[in-house]
């Protein structure tokens, strides 16, 4: 049975995990991710009880009940390389033995549902829109790392997109990790719009946005914007940038997890519009994904 050792499981003297400081028994099986550490606050005001509230740099986390339901949430700062620390602590905290460091035989399923805000492409994703992430197509890189990661990736689709995009392999291979099908219909319900999303690896350039340097591809949004493809359930276009949906996804499938992204469109790249003032209004959404979880 392999043994995880100190350098690559990192476990500190209160027995919680490296970044998240969080210990096994403190890890709920229903899991929301956001990104602002003020927002977790937001979401456990709802809540019926806490039994714990943890700060760590920027992972914040709060375990409490909802309606009956244990739920951990967790604010994982900004962009995909918080999600790949995220994801791989919440897993050695549900999955392996931290007295023995060893696998354990029993694996728990986690289900995981991140809150977020993006900025949506088309016309249809007007401010306040509620986004389904169905696919999302990675341009941070980070699923590459990973060995099993075309199992889970969607290859056809990279295909499409690479040759649609006339893709500069300087800015590395992009992924297409697929979201839970049985989550996203467990929360998406009506209220979402359900497509595609782009997560970058950054918020200025990787966005296409131009204010003192210019892109690599100064028609990036256009083609993407024009992408379509078509599935068995019907074409899907890309509907939102955000920055962290892609790495979700494709760990969590990697894993044996359940996970999805939900967004709120508060800038809309296609009408060049936003709203700085979005804080109250993200907590329908909140309240939303609460009751389905």
């Amino acid at each position: 049975m392999k043994r995880f050792e100190p350098s690559e499981l990192i476990i500190n003297e209160d027995g919680s995990v490296f970044h998240l400081h969080v210990r096994p028994e403190q890890l709920a099986d229903r899991v929301i991710l956001v990104g602002d550490p003020g927002r977790v606050d937001l979401v456990a005001s709802h809540f019926e009880t806490k039994e714990c509230d943890l700060q760590s740099r920027e992972f914040h986390t709060i375990t409490g009940t909802f309606a009956g339901k244990r739920i951990t949430v967790l604010s994982t700062g900004i962009g995909c390389d918080n999600i790949d620390i995220t994801m791989n602590e919440l897993d050695a905290l549900a999955n392996i033995d931290f007295e023995t460091r060893t696998e354990k035989a029993i694996k728990r399923t986690l289900t995981l549902v991140r809150i977020g805000t993006c900025g949506g492409l088309q016309p249809e994703a007007p401010l306040g829109t509620f986004i389904a992430s169905v696919k999302s197509i990675g341009f941070d890189g980070l699923l590459n790392y990973y060995a099993g990661r075309n199992d889970v990736c969607d290859l056809e689709m990279e295909k499409a997109f690479v040759q649609h995009m006339n893709w500069c392999p300087l800015k590395g291979a992009p992924y297409v990790a697929t979201a839970d099908a049985s989550l996203i219909e467990q929360v998406a319900g009506k209220e979402m719009l359900r497509g595609i999303t782009v997560a970058c690896g950054g918020f200025y350039g990787p966005q296409g946005r131009q204010i003192r340097l210019g892109i690599q591809d100064p028609d990036q949004n256009e083609k993407i914007e024009s992408f379509r493809y078509q599935t068995s359930k019907g074409e899907l276009k890309i509907y939102n940038f955000e920055m962290e949906s892609s790495a979700l996804a494709g760990l969590a499938a990697l894993l044996g997890h359940r996970a999805m992204t939900c967004c709120m469109v508060i800038a809309n790249r296609y009408a060049k519009e936003m709203n700085t003032n979005y804080k109250g209004s993200i907590d329908e959404l909140i309240k939303l994904v609460l009751d389905r979880i």
